[in-house]
């Protein structure tokens, strides 16, 4: 095979700017009643903020959007202002719509057009650590379209038949191969104009962004997630949550 025969890599985008969304319109009725699950507290401090620290953390990171309830986005901007945040990033709040799609789908609208690279991240993953956004946003800049942070599973899954009725034994239809399994955290980072494009053409129900590109036909890729990216869904993830904080603050000394 010729040197001009061989497939091209695309070349590394080190120069592209980075924006994040970050969708936090839902109630989280998982965690029970009180106040969207954003803004409840880990060490005394709302989610919402340790989400956005989290993000801001990488320099890759120059604007963080935040979608907000349709009818709290007053309350989350003086949120915002309230909590210390890095100065090098800008920080933007919008209100959100009635389903995390379309909350998104806004949060893209709103960013400036000098953005190229898109990270969405849910506000109930609080702690993921630096190091996976920043590999995140490497692997766009070396032209991936869409990129997601994933881990291994460490149980065996099952394929089931829904119970008609909840509670009834389901029966096992299928064990897939672990091995060819990950569990999908975020941020999830794209390619702007790709991601544009899957909101524009993609209805339905969809769990994740990337799903949304995968219809596409687009390449999604997987770099590795981290333990700690988590999502706090129910009561005993903000326990863990809770005691993942006092690690770091042993760690870090203070």
């Amino acid at each position: 095979m010729s040197d001009d025969s061989r497939p091209s890599r695309p070349e590394p985008r080190t120069a592209l700017r980075t924006a994040a969304v970050i969708p936090a319109a839902g109630r989280g009725v998982r965690l029970g009643p009180g106040a969207p699950k954003a803004l409840r507290t880990l060490n005394g401090t709302p989610m919402l903020i340790h989400a956005v620290r989290a993000l801001a953390a990488s320099r890759a990171v120059s604007l963080v959007v935040v979608v907000a309830p349709p009818d709290g986005a007053p309350e989350v901007k003086s949120l915002l202002d309230a909590h210390a945040l890095p100065d090098r990033t800008d920080f933007l709040v919008v209100p959100g719509g009635d389903s995390r799609q379309e909350s998104v789908r806004l949060g893209l609208d709103a960013l400036p057009p000098d953005y190229d690279i898109v990270l969405v991240h849910d506000a109930a993953r609080p702690l993921v650590p630096v190091d996976t956004v920043d590999a995140v946003v490497q692997a766009v800049r070396d032209g991936a379209p869409a990129v997601v942070p994933a881990l291994p599973l460490a149980d065996t899954v099952k394929e089931v038949e829904p119970a008609a009725v909840p509670g009834d034994p389901e029966p096992v239809l299928a064990t897939p191969e672990r091995a060819r399994l990950r569990a999908v955290q975020t941020p999830q980072g794209f390619d702007r104009t790709v991601l544009v494009r899957a909101h524009e053409t993609v209805t339905g129900a969809v769990t994740d962004d990337a799903g949304m590109v995968e219809q596409l036909g687009e390449r999604v890729v997987v770099v590795p997630g981290h333990e700690e990216a988590f999502k706090v869904t129910r009561p005993l993830d903000l326990v863990l949550a809770e005691a993942v904080l006092a690690r770091r603050r042993l760690n870090d000394g203070f």
